[in-house]
């Protein structure tokens, strides 16, 4: 798969099968639409797309914290193997005044050459949002694409959205969260030296800072895996500020593996945040500190053998 920051830098000369949208996630209703892409590109022999809308550069003029349920690096990493392309396109001003008549004209037909263009019922383009998949209906013998309109993914009779996403992980409902997004939540970091207290109470722990744009779930301990050198272990895991140790205020997901014993310090390892296990709380000592997370650690081993 290419990976291509802005729509001037995409060549592909040859007929596509497009999707578009924010794709926050890439939750089951954005998979749907993947799969269609995918479908067309096997049956018809042309290249395969997808066009993220990067929303950064509309948060910066808004003056809005920019904070998603995936990285950039996440929904490339999503997406390998499974598409020919995959085109970031800032969602800046001038992009945002284009009308929807060019943006079907100069966007989908001039710039990804579209044999096949895949969206969702709520699809909606150009200059106000005036453009729509009914719009796309009416023009697509005009300029020579087919369109596939797919039917929203439903849960507990609901469509699935990112913003429902949003609030199981408000919730810290990291069940449901997994159910919508069809794979466990996960944040990558890099795994920091710490003050190494957790080595002297015989739980060393891995410290890793999430990235800043990443949307996190409530301050707690959570039953998770972490990935280190491609092996899954089973973990317990504070996000939060660690009250106990120390008043920095800065958030870190400070986990317990297990099962692992080697030197981690510096490798990029990945968290899935499996459930929720307790608020985060400060305690009267490291003692009793100690003795709860012996309890978490115990309830952890018995939640996570299911998944092994």
């Amino acid at each position: 798969m290419q990976y291509i920051q802005g729509l001037d830098a995409f060549r592909e000369s040859g007929r596509t099968a497009v999707t578009l949208g924010k794709f926050d996630g890439l939750h089951r209703g954005h998979q749907k639409l993947v799969e269609k892409v995918e479908s067309y590109g096997r049956a018809d022999k042309v290249r395969t797309a997808v066009c993220s809308f990067d929303m950064e550069p509309l948060s910066e003029r808004l003056h809005r914290p920019y904070r998603v349920l995936m990285t950039k690096e996440e929904r490339r990493a999503h997406l390998e193997g499974r598409v020919d392309y995959l085109v970031d396109c800032p969602f800046t001003e001038e992009f945002s005044r284009m009308s929807a008549e060019d943006f079907i004209r100069d966007v989908l037909c001039g710039i990804f050459h579209a044999a096949y263009v895949v969206v969702g019922t709520d699809f909606s383009f150009g200059y106000q949002k005036r453009g729509d998949y009914h719009m796309l209906e009416r023009y697509q013998d005009v300029y020579g694409y087919r369109l596939d309109v797919v039917e929203k993914e439903r849960y507990q009779e609901r469509e699935i959205s990112s913003t429902y996403v949003k609030e199981a992980l408000a919730a810290g409902d990291m069940e449901l969260a997994q159910t919508l997004l069809g794979y466990p939540y996960e944040i990558a970091g890099t795994v920091e030296h710490g003050k190494q207290l957790g080595r002297t109470l015989g739980f060393p722990t891995f410290n890793v800072e999430p990235p800043a744009q990443k949307l996190l779930p409530p301050n707690g301990v959570y039953l998770e895996q972490v990935e280190v050198d491609g092996i899954w272990h089973g973990a317990i895991g504070n996000l939060g500020v660690r009250p106990t140790v120390t008043d920095s205020g800065r958030v870190l997901i400070e986990s317990y593996l297990f099962d692992y014993s080697g030197n981690a310090y510096g490798k990029e390892v990945k968290i899935r945040l499996r459930a929720f296990r307790r608020p985060e709380q400060k305690f009267a000592d490291v003692e009793e500190m100690k003795r709860q997370v012996d309890r978490d650690i115990a309830a952890g081993r018995e939640y996570l053998s299911r998944f092994r």
